[in-house]
Order: structure tokens, then sequence, then C-alpha cells
């Protein structure tokens, strides 16, 4: 009877797994092999493709920019990540402390820049940086500082490009992190309270530590986003000054544009995956994500 049971429940969960696992096989896994497979080939949309064994590999491997541009996305994903994270931290302790209806508004007002595009939010910090008639130079220039050009030179140019991608993602990682701080129990700040705790033993013993998955996945999901996006890139500085701002994905979009030949391109797709899954296999190794605790 036990086993019939077992049977019953393993064919209804299979059976309700079978529109996501489709989907997985038709979207993700057949491109990715597919993929895979073009990678060794000299593929062009125009001519026949040749095989060429590990050479498209070789030359993605070989070439200086690819390399740089992998340490670029880092970089930028440094500047990011970590500036995010601790403003939403405080964010979303200066939410959960204010009152329902003034906290409900906030929530709204700081999840706008989520439905931005990055395109419209490019264009925007680009007239932001004009040399000109900029804000950022206006606000320089009431300190009596000379104006500068934000995206035409290298020391600038990336910090600048990370501006609106703090700025993009804020809302929303403010909001994981409020649900993961709603998460936590208050008895257990009650008990810090009767030990004579004050904010920061509270926040370094009780809060950091139960927000460990939250802040594993927001590592996790937000290194990956912003070490593969390019459009602030493209249309703020177009990868420049001197290549300053090119990342691994409009090093491939440059490639993928300008190529005959796409299995250079599609070889730097997957070595460029290859990075993103070390560099979480490093987070999760480094953080180890326990079990969420059971308020």
């Amino acid at each position: 009877m036990f086993k019939k049971n077992y049977r019953q429940d393993n064919a209804m969960a299979y059976t309700m797994l079978l529109p996501i696992l489709a989907l997985l096989t038709i979207f993700v896994i057949i491109p990715f092999v597919y993929a895979a497979c073009v990678s060794f080939y000299n593929w062009s949309f125009y001519q026949d493709s040749t095989f060429v064994g590990f050479r498209n590999y070789y030359l993605v491997l070989t070439d200086r920019l690819f390399g740089k541009s992998v340490w670029t996305g880092l970089k930028f994903a440094l500047m990011v990540v970590p500036s995010m994270l601790i403003l939403s931290f405080l964010f979303a302790n200066l939410i959960k402390n204010i009152g329902s209806k003034m906290g409900s508004f906030v929530k709204t007002a700081i999840y706008i820049p989520t439905i931005i595009s990055g395109i419209v939010a490019s264009v925007i910090f680009v007239f932001i940086y004009d040399y000109t008639g900029g804000l950022a130079n206006y606000v320089l220039g009431l300190f009596g500082t000379e104006p500068k050009a934000w995206l035409a030179d290298v020391g600038s140019a990336l910090p600048s490009v990370a501006a609106p991608a703090i700025w993009l993602g804020f809302g929303l990682t403010s909001l994981i992190m409020l649900a993961g701080l709603y998460d936590i129990p208050e008895s257990y700040y009650e008990a810090a309270d009767l030990e004579g705790a004050g904010a920061f033993k509270k926040m370094w013993y009780i809060t950091i530590p139960l927000l460990r998955n939250v802040i594993l996945y927001l590592l996790v999901t937000g290194f990956t986003a912003q070490i593969s996006q390019y459009e602030l890139s493209l249309v703020m500085t177009g990868g420049g000054p001197l290549d300053a701002t090119t990342t691994p994905n409009l090093y491939i979009f440059n490639h993928f544009r300008n190529d005959v030949m796409v299995g250079n391109s599609i070889a730097a797709s997957l070595l460029l995956f290859v990075v993103l899954g070390a560099i979480s296999a490093i987070i999760f190794r480094v953080l180890n994500s326990e079990k969420a605790v059971d308020g």
C-alpha cells in the first residue's frame, strides 16, 4: 500500500514538472548543446561551415581584449554589487522602522527605476554627465571645481557607468532585503534587548547572520547580472575610452555584429558561462548557505 502511494505521488510530481522541463529543454538545454557544437565549427550564416576543433576557443583565450573585458566586467560588478547591497540593507532597515503608510509609498517609489529599461537609463545619465550642461558638472561647479569629461576619461568612465547600474537595481534589491528582514522573528531582538545588546551587536549577531541566504542570492544574481550587462556600456561609451568599459557581453556583441564567422562569438559566450559558474561556486563556497530559520 505504501509503495503504491509512493509511486502515485512520484507520478503526480513528474507530471507537474513536465511543462517546466519541456520549456527548459526547448529554450535552454537544446540551444546550449547546439551552441557547444557550433563553437567547434567555423560557422557562418552565409557560407558552409567547416570543423576547426578548439581553434575558436584558442583565438578567444589568446585575444587580449577578451581577458581585459572579463577583468572589466569583474571590476564593474565589484563596484556595483557591494554598493547596492550596503545601500539596500540600510534603506530596508529604514523602511522597516517607519510608518506603514509612508513605508508603502517609499517601497513603490524605489521600485520605479526597476521597470525602466537600461537604454532609457543610459540616455538619462549621458545627459547628467554632459560636459557643458550636465548635472554632475553643475554640482562640481558649485564647489569651484573644473568640469570633468566623465565618460571620456579612462579613470572615471567605468564608475560613471556603474552609477546607473546601482540606480536600476537598488529598488528590487531593497525590497528583497526588506522581505528578509521581515522574516527574522522579533523575539530574537527582544531577547537581545533583555541582554542589553546595542543596535550594532543586534545587527552583527542577529540580522546579518539570518540574512545570509538573502545575501547569498543577491550576490550570485548580482554578480551574474552585472558581469553580463552590456546595454549601459554600449549606449553610454560604446565600450570606450580605450576599451575601458568593454564588458564580456559587449565584446561578444561586437564580434557577433562585425565577424562573418560567429564561432568565435559562441566560444566566447561559453567561456563566459564557465567564468560566471566559477564565480557563483566561489560565492556559495565562501558563504556556506544554510537552511532558513523558521520563525
